[in-house]
């Protein structure tokens, strides 16, 4: 099971690399569960990855399509392979369709589309998570995330275990990625990985000082030997190859070693404070 890490900036993306993240999100965490960060911090963020993991960005929750298209299409421009839009506002499915479709239509070059469904949809005035899937795989989405809009709560206490098991499956019959966050922490990755998620992504439980406080390197290498260590999933509920982030494509090989990364970030810095 893969880790993703949400960071404000590029000393958490320094912090979360450090620490063994699978996957860098780009993640405002004062402006709601998907809060955008500015386009010339996701540029520096991408500048402190250099490569070393996958980047993704949240996009926050679709309004207009023009407007969600230009938020992708500049995304795209900076290499970054996930784009997380959310559907917080919107409870016609005609309307998110069309808006899935506008964001999958400017996910250009290596970029992919991930919808974010919400347990607590009725608070989020959203779609249920299950209709979320069938949008998503009719869109062309690569993967479908289920958060929660609310943090006064972690995901298992708002959705059943079966319920969750149940929209996991259904994500991979749809031949989608499944990922899960929503205040988790790592006694919740054991639970995770058995109903079969590909993906679990974290905030808080990464931060010194809460989920706006700052990522610590500590706490991610924590959480990543809590994601080896969970129990594999029963063997009927193992997704098929082709449709686990890794090896088909979605998320490369773990073969970039800690001391790459750190002399990558070192390279890097040198050649900033040369330039200063």
């Amino acid at each position: 099971m893969q880790l993703l890490i949400s960071v404000a900036g590029p000393a958490d993306a320094r912090a979360a690399l450090l620490g063994g993240a699978d996957v860098i999100d780009a993640k405002d965490p004062r402006h709601g569960a998907l809060g955008p960060v500015p386009l010339h911090r996701l540029a520096a963020i991408r500048a402190t990855v250099a490569g070393a993991r996958p980047l993704s960005a949240a996009l926050g929750d679709a309004a207009r399509e023009d407007a969600l298209a230009g938020a992708v299409a500049a995304a795209a421009t900076l290499g970054v392979v996930f784009v997380k839009v959310g559907f917080a506002g919107v409870t016609s499915e005609v309307r998110a369709r069309r808006l899935a479709v506008a964001a999958r239509q400017r996910a250009e070059g290596e970029t992919r589309l991930v919808l974010v469904a919400y347990a607590d949809w009725r608070h989020a005035e959203s779609l249920a998570p299950a209709r979320l899937v069938s949008i998503a795989a009719d869109a062309g989405a690569a993967g479908v995330l289920l958060d929660t809009a609310s943090k006064s709560a972690p995901l298992f206490a708002i959705q059943p275990v079966a319920s969750v098991a149940a929209w996991v499956a259904a994500a991979h019959a749809a031949g989608m990625f499944a990922a899960l966050a929503g205040s988790l922490s790592g006694p919740d990755f054991a639970p995770a990985r058995a109903l079969g998620a590909d993906l679990v992504g974290v905030r808080g439980a990464a931060c010194v000082g809460g989920r706006t406080g700052r990522v610590s390197r500590p706490r991610v290498a924590a959480l990543r030997a809590s994601a080896g260590a969970a129990a594999p999933p029963p063997a009927s509920r193992v997704p098929p190859a082709s449709r686990v982030l890794v090896g088909r494509g979605i998320l490369p090989e773990r073969d970039v070693e800690l001391p790459e990364i750190v002399r990558r970030y070192d390279e890097m810095l040198h050649a900033v404070r040369e330039r200063a």
